[in-house]
């Protein structure tokens, strides 16, 4: 009979720890006696989506606004550092020095894009100009000078190529999409490794510079001869004349569109990437296998301090954002394919709560999701179950008796309401 009660105490016990009062399904929407703005700032990347996001959760929540500024991932990195907005936002993770200017941040998937090489040629006005790896690394090193080069005739035997000079653009900002662009050019070509690397802002050794992605597509589209790189949304939006690149097999020239980006994200190795805490800074999805994989695909993050007064004034606050945080990578990416982002899959979306239920505010979870669907259709059956049910059976039926009995006072003793502490507010610029 001890052995049973034991056992039964041990259960309860544990049901109150990994139960905590905050577990919900989804967080607790905003306060609607208040107003509230969300400042956020960086990657021109992922805006697009996040403006769509703007004004679909304000239909929902008429007194959340959201402030997003496309400054690039270099001045989003900055702001988040500095403390100025709520959240930031950046194509390229933080690297191990960032992530010590601003220690505590989450790196928080919120969609999966590309980058597209854009070109405006008079005599090639539709999409579908061949680029290998190198070919665009060796243009971008002032290798291949002009049109016709024989290096793209080659992979371009049926267009008449012109002999006019290429009008190189590139970004001139700090950059999540230069980082994304950089990498691909680092792994299709060791001189490029080797004489400029990757990063939000490198030596470019020729081209033009313009600010953001609006920028980039703004010049090469009115640019005769130009080429440029910019994400597939502002390719899209802008209706330029997009390259066909090599996949990362080498076996053809692939075109970008939702599928073939979709494809390329779909062979990364999901269960590899870090968790929303941890150093996300060797994360990289291009060049991924397959015949119809598009080799430059990227995720693009929401950097978030895991302790939100940091960068929040009051609770009420910190519950808008990580409710509004929740329903972009949850509910919000049914506005993901129409803009060309491919939506995260269900087992990014698990990890994204998990860092979401890690935020809080002077020292209180703010939510907790409790387990996640990948959770819950992996998950075995607890041990405990079972032996509680082969000791009952040990047990007579008088014991069974003043055991339940004794648990029931048990629960009585411990299901008492649990105080919430409250916090004073800090201050913070928004």
């Amino acid at each position: 009979m001890k052995k049973t009660l034991s056992v039964i105490l041990g259960i309860i016990l544990m049901a109150g720890v990994f139960t905590p009062l905050a577990s919900a399904a989804t967080p607790e929407p905003p306060k609607s006696d208040k107003q509230f703005q969300i400042n956020g700032a960086g990657a021109s990347f992922p805006f697009p989506l996040i403006d769509t996001w703007r004004v679909e959760y304000n239909k929902l929540f008429p007194n959340v606004n959201l402030n997003y500024q496309s400054i690039g991932s270099g001045g989003g990195v900055k702001q988040h550092t500095e403390k100025t907005v709520n959240f930031g936002a950046s194509d390229a993770p933080l690297t191990a020095n960032e992530r010590e200017l601003a220690p505590g941040t989450l790196h928080i998937p919120e969609a999966i894009g590309s980058v597209v090489l854009v070109y405006y040629l008079p005599e090639v006005p539709q999409s579908g100009l061949k680029l290998t790896g190198e070919n665009v690394a060796d243009i971008y090193l002032g290798k291949i000078k002009k049109w016709n080069d024989p290096k793209l005739q080659e992979n371009n035997p049926d267009l008449k190529l012109p002999d006019r000079p290429i009008l190189v653009t590139r970004r001139s900002d700090g950059s999540g999409t230069s980082y994304v662009f950089t990498d691909y050019l680092s792994k299709v070509s060791a001189e490029w490794d080797k004489q400029v690397g990757k990063g939000k802002t490198v030596p470019w050794p020729t081209g033009v510079g313009a600010a953001g992605n609006e920028g980039v597509a703004w010049a090469t589209r009115n640019t005769k001869y130009a080429i440029g790189y910019v994400e597939l949304a502002y390719a899209k939006s802008n209706e330029l004349t997009m390259a066909y690149l090599q996949n990362g097999d080498k076996t053809a020239f692939v075109e970008p569109t939702f599928d073939t980006v979709f494809e390329g994200a779909k062979q990364f190795p999901v269960e590899q990437i870090p968790k929303p805490e941890q150093d996300w800074s060797q994360v990289s999805m291009v060049l991924s296998s397959g015949q119809n994989s598009y080799p430059i695909v990227s995720f693009t993050y929401l950097l978030v301090y895991e302790e939100l007064n940091q960068a929040v004034s009051d609770k009420d606050m910190a519950q808008t954002l990580v409710h509004m945080l929740h329903w972009m990578v949850t509910d919000g990416q049914e506005f993901s394919k129409p803009l060309g982002y491919v939506p995260l899959p269900q087992k990014i979306q698990d990890l994204d709560k998990q860092g979401i239920s890690r935020l809080m505010f002077g020292g209180e979870q703010i939510w907790n999701s409790g387990p996640t669907k990948t959770d819950a259709k992996s998950a075995a059956q607890p041990d405990t179950k079972t032996d509680v049910k082969d000791t009952k059976k040990k047990t007579d039926k008088k014991s069974d008796k003043k055991d339940t009995e004794k648990k029931t006072d048990i629960k009585k003793k411990i299901k008492k309401p649990t105080k919430k502490t409250t916090t004073s507010k800090t201050t913070v610029n928004k």
